[in-house]
């Protein structure tokens, strides 16, 4: 479940509550390359250590899939027996229309008896979706809608068991299972392929919603309580706990998300949105378990609904369920609260946050411009906002970066920098963050002179178009979670009261909006009217304050003291009683029987397989070339792995730079904003990103370097190969004012993502000393990762950089450790291989490859890591080496992190500690058994939660069968996750896992007994050998009490 009240998409400002077809006979000049892959590629030089990776690929033992029949390019458009005002099971049709370009019938309804409203895309996809969501605009800041989504799936009337969704997540086979709280509305979505898991969630959902138990012990323990820190000690302190107010503790202390958040009340005084709809902790122990029952009175009616339905399972039969359950109310008018501001003119507003450990000490400030826009209700007004905030913010060739990003005024733009179409009036914000206090006047300046430049001289054609033929191509792109995607980007419309079925047609509004700028001035329009001549603006600064969690911690500490003044012993002691209620509830063995789930005779024996043929291109030297032909409509997938393994290991930290350098510096003929719009007229994107992965049969040899690729629809393959070739080849390193832009805006964001996701970096410092592609892992993208960069964002001379740069650049480009994958339509085959074949006369080739040594022996030690940050939360990891992916125990670990995460870790770490979230992991190529938690109160005492969940699983628990199976469940529906058509074959082309290695895996997992699950945890967790390989993390306030042999891993 996750929160994304007061949000907007814009990178930072988000507030977390977030494997193949043969090449075609024509090409006879090729075919011969094919048939001498494995021992051409074989037959290239690389070291003896790495062979058991690369030879995985076209080894002389390789072989094509057997040649399917082609697939058709075009999915057909349903056909639908409804029409309109056909009434059926209560609904009548309002509306129904064909949406070609997204191969989709859209058809709208309305439930009679009560005006609930449902959507229904009717799509060749067998990925369903179901989706019921209610309007919850607030009138305060108690985060009423955020805990009521949380409370809601705790037990119901049908399901009258604690927590069902998260006892779900196991009975089922779903794609998807979530809620979430937005501004104006709480949605509660899931997807699955399985049709009568469908059924099953379906139920759950819709008793959930309608009719929760609310009790008063899961709103103490989702919302907020009062606890003694000491169960056991009357004389011990207090504290609030509670998981959604722990979980908005930890969102308030991410910087970026606290200053988006408070711009947006600021921008919307007298209207719901100057409330935080996910709460406040400030104000969320103001609410009452009363407060929360009446507001699901009023706003969990099927009046205030709307339900979303996507995919191939036929309507009518849902039709009937739901409309069943809808018939039992009568028709009312929904709350309303104020959504329209009034316009104030122009006001300033200063307020103190938090500073940033790996931020300049003087530059900590935030600033922004915010102004009110269009009208969320117009669709097209709308769509051409979104194309306007592109164009002025997106890019290097954006003007707004031009005037503030590469000025080096500040790091990088503002958390809540973008536009913003999720409140009634839409906003478009412009800021920068890590800037000087004396430096507000400047930045306000270049903001009102880019605005002004805009409205003389609009965008550049180029540029727009460029801009629209993203929109085209993101549509085109097949996504594997298309259904959801359509949700969201129409939810925030719909419950305003718009069409639904406007925002599906982007065709429409491309071609309009091309012929308005042909007409001319119509983003000169869009700056005078919103920006030049506002009626609404907001000039929002942050400065930093050094105390500023000590005053959080202050004012908490008067908040639970005010709280006790009001109480006297007898209410002190209920309190104590309802806490121990709440313990014992916790721990008290439920019957689940009354909960629908699948079994495992409903599970695929089979899994899915997917053709593909191996070849080479090349002359000089032969590259290995993976190719899958398939329906791809019309679009042409191209990856790339250049492999430098262990090799260089003093240059492996530079690469996440020199990635993102490669789209950012530009070459020496040419500026990279003349190549960005290239890049987005051709392509839909170029992407270049570190690559490590383990050999399957021993932890201790990797495959590291880089990888990277792109796509386009078939009639721009040739630029975009090369346009690739041109970022490989002539990137210009020694652009250092552009570096340092780079730099700042790199060190802001990954510290601002530790904020975020610190149980991910807490895991990955932990598994650091005990694998090598765990170390390479932390090195890339972890804490050390993030001092790393942060220290060359405050180099004064970036000369030594540049050198780095350019030999990473020299020994990673390399014919000789490169292998490509293609994945496009059969018409489009032949095309891809010319311009492969034009690629590769041009690409480096590295001859003194052969002349580096590998890296020294990783031997695996045991550590404690702790990472102080200024957070007001926390985040815990442990990790234990195990074995490799082929070993016959792997499959047994995988199936114990499964089973741990709801039958302990869950209880445990989220119900009992209070933590937003806790679980276990198993990476079956890195060989790493893994816990975490989010967002957590008490990390220390979870770290021994860690250690108690190995000893009840060994010698106290009982294995069910019933827990063997929902482990099982868990485990085949994250095998059976669909995939985009770019991502088929990419297990094989980036690990070596081939079909028959997943299929004998599936078996494996069918066979394995709880006794093996024992056996495992045993001889890997539990043992005298297991704690010199296992090692732990903690990442949070500086507070907490470590004491110890604790490495402290300080950012600055």
């Amino acid at each position: 479940m996750s929160i994304i009240a007061n949000t907007a998409v814009r990178g930072a400002r988000m507030l977390a509550a977030s494997t193949r077809m043969p090449i075609t006979a024509a090409r006879s000049s090729t075919i011969n390359k094919r048939q001498l892959a494995g021992a051409l590629f074989n037959s290239q030089k690389r070291s003896s250590a790495a062979k058991p990776l690369l030879n995985r690929l076209f080894s002389s033992s390789s072989s094509a899939r057997p040649r399917q029949k082609e697939q058709k390019d075009d999915l057909p458009v349903p056909k639908s027996s409804l029409a309109k005002d056909q009434e059926l099971h209560g609904f009548i049709v309002e509306d129904i229309q064909t949406v070609s370009e997204l191969k989709l019938r859209a058809i709208r309804l309305r439930h009679q008896k009560t005006g609930a409203e449902w959507l229904h895309i009717d799509r060749d996809d067998k990925n369903n979706v179901f989706s019921i969501g209610f309007n919850t605009s607030v009138s305060d800041s108690t985060g009423v809608p955020h805990i009521l989504e949380h409370t809601t799936l705790c037990g119901s009337e049908k399901y009258p068991v604690r927590d069902p969704f998260f006892k779900m997540l196991n009975r089922s086979m779903s794609t998807f299972m979530n809620a979430w709280t937005a501004h104006d509305y709480t949605q509660y979505p899931f997807a699955t392929q399985n049709a009568q898991d469908y059924e099953n969630l379906q139920s759950v959902y819709l008793d959930a919603v309608f009719r929760p138990s609310l009790r008063e012990v899961d709103f103490r323990q989702e919302g907020w309580r009062l606890e003694r820190k000491d169960a056991a000690d009357s004389a011990s302190g207090w504290q609030l706990k509670g998981v959604v107010y722990n979980e908005m503790k930890g969102a308030f202390s991410d910087a970026g998300s606290l200053y988006a958040t408070r711009a947006e009340q600021q921008l919307f005084p007298g209207t719901t949105y100057q409330y935080v709809s996910g709460g406040d902790p400030e104000f969320i122990p103001d609410l009452t378990h009363e407060q929360l029952v009446a507001f699901h009175r009023e706003r969990y009616h099927p009046s205030n609904a709307r339900v979303y339905t996507y995919g191939n399972l036929p309507l009518a039969p849902q039709l009937e369920r739901v409309g069943r359950i809808m018939d039992a109310y009568d028709r009312i008018s929904p709350v309303q609260v104020p959504m329209d501001v009034v316009e104030f003119g122009e006001k300033q507003v200063t307020e103190l946050g938090p500073i940033e450990s790996v931020g300049a000490p003087d530059k900590q400030t935030r600033f922004s411009l915010s102004f009110l826009a269009n009208d969320l209700r117009d669709v097209y007004d709308t769509f051409s906002m979104s194309v306007f905030s592109n164009l002025l913010l997106n890019g290097t060739s954006a003007p707004m970066h031009k005037a503030l990003i590469d000025s080096h005024i500040g790091s990088d733009y503002s958390a809540n920098t973008g536009y913003s179409p999720y409140t009634r009036r839409t906003s478009l914000a412009v800021g920068l963050q890590g800037i000087a206090d004396s430096d507000i006047s400047l930045v306000e300046t270049r903001i009102r002179e880019t605005f002004a430049r805009v409205h003389e001289e609009g965008f550049e054609k180029r540029r727009i178009d460029a801009a629209l033929a993203g929109v085209e191509l993101a549509y085109k792109h097949r996504t594997a979670d298309f259904g959801l995607s359509l949700m969201k980007s129409i939810s925030t419309g719909w419950f305003h009261g718009v069409n639904p079925i406007e925002y599906l047609k982007v065709s429409e509004n491309v071609s309009r909006l091309r012929a308005d700028v042909e007409r001319g001035g119509v983003f000169e329009t869009l700056a005078e009217r919103y920006f030049l001549n506002s009626k609404h603006t907001l000039k929002y600064a942050m400065l930093p304050d050094a105390k500023h969690n000590q005053r959080l911690d202050q004012r908490e500490h008067e908040m639970i003291q005010s709280k006790l003044d009001t109480l006297s012993s007898g209410d002190l002691a209920e309190i104590d009683r309802k806490n121990v209620q709440l313990a014992e509830e916790q721990m008290r063995k439920e019957d689940l029987s009354s909960l629908p789930t699948l079994t495992l005779a409903d599970v695929p024996e089979q899994a899915g397989r997917f053709a593909l043929d191996m070849g080479v291109a090349g002359e000089e030297v032969p590259v290995p070339v993976q190719w899958r032909t398939t329906s791809t409509n019309g679009i042409s997938y191209f990856r790339v792995i250049n492999d430098v393994r262990d090799k260089y290991p003093e240059l492996r930290p530079y690469l996440p730079l020199f990635c993102e350098a490669l789209t950012y510096l530009g070459t020496k003929s040419r500026d990279m904003s003349e190549i960005e719009t290239d890049i987005r007229l051709h392509t839909g994107g170029i992407s270049f990103s570190p690559f490590v992965t383990t050999d399957l049969a021993n932890l201790g040899h990797i495959e590291a370097g880089i990888s990277y690729g792109s796509h386009c629809l078939d009639q721009h393959i040739e630029p975009m190969y090369r346009l690739v070739l041109e970022l490989v080849r002539e990137t210009n390193f020694d652009n250092t004012d552009r570096l340092r832009a780079l730099l700042n805006a790199v060190s802001s964001n990954m510290f601002n993502d530790v904020a975020s996701s610190g149980h991910a970096y807490a895991r990955r410092l932990a598994a650091s000393t005990l694998a090598p592609e765990a170390q390479a892992l932390e090195s890339l993208n972890g804490i050390m990762q993030v001092k790393f960069i942060s220290d060359l964002a405050r180099m004064a001379d970036l000369a030594p950089v540049v050198e780095k740069l350019k030999q990473v650049q020299e020994v990673v480009f390399n014919k000789l450790t490169m292998r490509s994958a293609i994945t496009t339509n059969s018409g489009s085959a032949d095309e891809n291989q010319r311009a492969l074949e034009r690629f590769l006369e041009k690409y480096p080739k590295l001859n003194k490859d052969d002349n580096i040594s590998d890296g020294l022996k990783f031997v695996p030690t045991s550590s404690r890591f702790f990472c102080p940050l200024p957070f007001a939360t926390n985040y815990a990891g442990m990790a234990t080496r195990a074995v490799p992916y082929n070993h016959p125990d792997s499959v047994k670990l995988q199936l114990l992190a499964k089973f741990l995460t709801p039958n302990y870790l869950h209880r445990e770490i989220r119900e009992r500690n209070g933590a937003y979230g806790g679980g276990s992991g198993y990476s079956a190529v890195q060989g790493i058994f893994s816990f975490f938690s989010y967002r957590d109160p008490s990390p220390i005492s979870t770290i021994d939660t860690f250690g108690r969940s190995i000893k009840w699983v060994v010698e106290e628990h009982e294995i069910s069968d019933r827990e063997m199976t929902e482990a099982k469940l868990s485990v085949f529906g994250d095998l059976d996750t669909p995939l985009s058509v770019a991502e088929e074959g990419m297990a094989y082309f980036t690990t070596g896992i081939t079909d028959d290695m997943r299929q004998e895996r599936r078996d494996q997992f069918f066979a394995v007994t709880p006794n093996d699950l024992k056996d495992v945890a045993a001889k890997y967790l539990a043992s005298s050998e297991a704690s010199g390989v296992t090692s732990v993390a903690v990442i949070g306030e500086e507070s907490l009490d470590i004491s110890g042999d604790w490495t402290q891993m300080r950012l600055q």
